[in-house]
């Protein structure tokens, strides 16, 4: 008996679709590589043909050097072999795609990464109806709940306007999640320059290139540490508790995470304030999600797989974990 989706082979590295002969993100080099956008958990170099988001495309080149990169705009729809291939938002960061194949009349949709909330730097998520979603499941516990967006930048900025002496010094994930932080500040009216540790200045560099306005951002090292003084800095979580940190006027430790909702993980690193601030759907977006797109099944990469596939199972809604090794959480 043909069971559906039959045509998408999963393996502990990467989805192989037989039909297109090419993978859905490997995390081993491939001849032909479909990649859902710029982490590099999802987009490694090496690939002998990567099709992709021109901006991911751009992100990998900036990471990885060249790439032998096809762009495919979203909603544009490619064909190999004998499946249509096509790129819809994710929602995750700049570029991101979720990754719509169809085949002999069966769609299969792999999400990739994606959440729900609104973001200033990249596409929002679209719903695609489909036969099987493949979802993955970071903070698929009901545990993990974001708060609004809005209300954690405020946080930031009344600790920063109450403590003009000192600086806060935000750790953040070089794609995605710093400039996230940076263009969410200025929509909360935060027009000061902002600082950069010189780990994050590439990419932000490269998300102004490609259109995502940022504000004036100047560099830590170029900068006298009174200067400092009142404004945010950012910086990879590594470098938090770093020796890099003392140059910095009295800092008020902050990460951006949405695994800051985890009081022991924020006291582990030192975090004077978490911020919980996620590019990962939580538990009620991604249930919210399966809902409203309805597959006949659900395929679950990552993460908290058993809970995601309990949940969907007491919906008489099939689902399976996948297994994938490679795919690791990048401090979110």
């Amino acid at each position: 008996m043909v069971k559906l989706g039959d045509w998408i082979q999963p393996h502990k590295h990467g989805i192989y679709v037989a039909p297109a002969d090419v993978w859905v993100d490997p995390s081993e080099p491939e001849a032909k590589a479909l990649v859902t956008h710029g982490h590099a958990d999802h987009a490694r170099g090496g690939h002998g043909t990567v099709w992709a988001t021109p901006d991911t495309l751009a992100i990998m080149e900036a990471r990885y050097g060249p790439q032998n990169g096809i762009g495919v705009g979203y909603g544009e729809t490619i064909r190999l072999g004998e499946v249509d291939v096509s790129f819809v938002p994710a929602g995750h960061v700049l570029g991101s795609a979720q990754i719509v194949l169809d085949y002999r009349g069966e769609r299969v949709v792999v999400s990739g990464d994606y959440k729900r909330r609104a973001d200033p730097t990249c596409t929002p998520f679209e719903p695609v109806k489909c036969d099987v979603f493949v979802t993955e499941a970071t903070f698929a516990l009901p545990v993990f709940r974001h708060p609004e967006t809005g209300d954690e930048i405020d946080k930031l900025i009344a600790r920063l306007h109450a403590n003009p002496t000192r600086c806060v010094l935000v750790g953040a994930y070089a794609l995605g999640k710093a400039q996230r932080v940076i263009a969410e500040l200025r929509v909360r009216g935060h027009d000061a320059p902002i600082y950069l540790h010189g780990a994050l200045a590439r990419l932000c560099a490269l998300y102004q290139e490609l259109g995502v306005d940022l504000g004036e951002l100047r560099m830590v090292a170029d900068t006298p540490k009174a200067e400092m003084a009142g404004h945010v800095v950012m910086c990879p979580p590594g470098a938090l508790n770093d020796r890099w940190s003392r140059r910095l006027p009295d800092p008020i430790t902050a990460m951006a995470s949405g695994w800051m909702r985890v009081r022991q993980r924020a006291r582990q690193k030192n975090v004077e304030l978490p911020l919980i601030l996620s590019d990962h759907a939580d538990w009620d977006e991604l249930t919210q999600t399966l809902t409203e797109i309805a597959p006949r099944e659900v395929w679950v990469t990552h993460g908290r797989e058993e809970a995601l596939v309990h949940w969907c199972e007491t919906r008489q809604m099939k689902a399976r974990a996948l297994a994938l090794v490679g795919f690791e959480d990048e401090d979110d």
